[in-house]
């Protein structure tokens, strides 16, 4: 592998690490927000789950679908100023969330938000597959960076709406994305530090003009088997991904006891209690169990083959979604290890895949490969958002569960094929 086995962040690491890790967050803090939102919007709006499913899942193709242009716009152009142009576009699409009337309007506002989202991930794994030395430690902070947004996202909303309305709660929402802004304009480093030219693509110039011939040529090269391979393996990781976490909050639902009655917390005909959902407190913290899978995930990328923990990993999460429902339903305790252990699989996944796009592509086209990469995960993955809403509105949780484990146990599949195509090329 390319990436150090061992040794310290340089100060340069750092700088692209913290400025890398806050705009990760903030990302994902609008990104799994909108699943709590969505348990207000079911009742409010009085639609089912298909159709809201469809209704945002149109957001987070956008998120996915961005990427590719993003992509090729950051090999030229660099990433600090489409990171902050991200930030800012995420920000004013829920200022515009706050002021909906419906589902059509809020279907309006997650595009504008999926748009500006779509340009954080080939932006900022590109920075850190080409500027930071210990990539694997910088994959490691950055996916812990972003599953703090991801745990802090759904709680904050929460502990929000105890309080506000949700249209309000999203207007207050715009504030990580100004404070993303406001420290984005203080961070200095070298994007291309770790990187030196090669005769298969080198590092970004001022030569590497924006044309469709290029693009064309450029993805050509890119699309050797192994590569190919790696982008179906990630997008069964998109489509389980999403179709697990959108609807997540409100099936956790039927699983929780009547936590206000057991412990007391408010008066149980009280406004508060009304507006309290321990599900949504219960999401977050599963959610934040995925911070150590991030760090186990990213640290492993230095001492093993992408490959062989892609296997493993994608194995367990298909056998954890299987099991998933049956353990949940023998009570609290047994829901709150099977809904940790899910957490920390799913994200110990993301950093192995991140480093193995990085190993099948040459450096003077990272931002096209993770534009390509996350088209694949949050693009065709968004599809699991609809898919689960369809299935949920017509079979059993349970049957929901164990059809979503087809995505894992294919992506487990052809990680070993992976293996065997022998065309890494760092």
């Amino acid at each position: 592998m390319s990436t150090a086995h061992s040794g310290r962040l340089t100060g340069n690491d750092r700088s692209i690490t913290g400025f890398v890790m806050i705009a990760h967050a903030v990302v994902h803090t609008y990104e799994l927000s909108i699943p709590i939102l969505m348990v207000i919007w079911l009742a409010e709006f009085s639609v089912n789950t298909a159709v809201l499913g469809v209704a945002v899942s149109v957001g987070y193709a956008l998120f996915g679908l961005g990427a590719l242009p993003a992509g090729i716009l950051v090999d030229r152009f660099g990433s600090r100023e489409l990171v902050m142009g991200c930030l800012a576009g995420m920000g004013g699409s829920f200022l515009l969330l706050s002021a909906a009337q419906g589902v059509a309007m809020i279907a309006a506002a997650l595009c504008l938000w999926g748009i500006a989202a779509s340009i954080y991930h080939p932006a900022g794994l590109s920075l850190i597959s080409t500027g930071v030395e210990q990539r694997g430690t910088g994959f490691a902070y950055h996916g812990i960076a972003g599953n703090f947004g991801i745990a802090f996202g759904p709680l904050l909303t929460a502990v929000l709406l105890l309080f506000f309305d949700w249209e309000l709660v999203t207007a207050l929402l715009v504030a990580p994305a100004a404070i993303g802004v406001l420290y984005a304009l203080t961070a200095s480093f070298d994007e291309t530090a770790a990187v030196q030219t090669e005769p298969d693509g080198g590092t970004r110039g001022d030569d590497r003009q924006m044309s469709l011939s290029r693009f064309v040529a450029d993805s050509r090269a890119l699309f050797t088997v192994g590569f190919t391979v790696a982008m179906v393996v990630v997008m069964m990781n998109g489509l389980f991904y999403r179709g697990t976490l959108t609807f997540l909050p409100d099936v956790l639902g039927d699983f929780m006891p009547n936590i206000i009655e057991q412990l007391q917390l408010f008066d149980p005909n009280s406004p508060m209690a009304e507006e309290f959902d321990p599900a949504s407190y219960l999401y977050a913290g599963l959610l934040m169990v995925g911070m150590a899978g991030q760090y186990v995930g990213g640290k492993l990328t230095d001492r093993i083959q992408t490959e062989t923990g892609m296997t493993v990993i994608f194995a367990s999460i298909a056998v954890v979604a299987v099991v998933f429902v049956p353990v949940a339903r023998m009570g609290f305790v047994p829901l709150l290890l099977i809904g940790s252990l899910l957490g920390f699989l799913l994200f110990s996944l993301q950093p192995m895949y991140q480093a193995t796009i990085a190993e099948y592509s040459p450096p003077g086209d990272r931002g096209l490969s993770y534009g390509y990469t996350y088209l694949c995960v949050f693009g065709i993955g968004a599809a699991g958002a609809a898919i689960a809403g369809a299935l949920l509105s017509l079979i059993s949780v349970w049957q929901t569960f164990a059809l979503l484990a087809v995505f894992p146990t294919t992506g487990a599949l052809l990680s070993v094929v992976l293996s065997k195509t022998g065309d890494r090329r760092n």
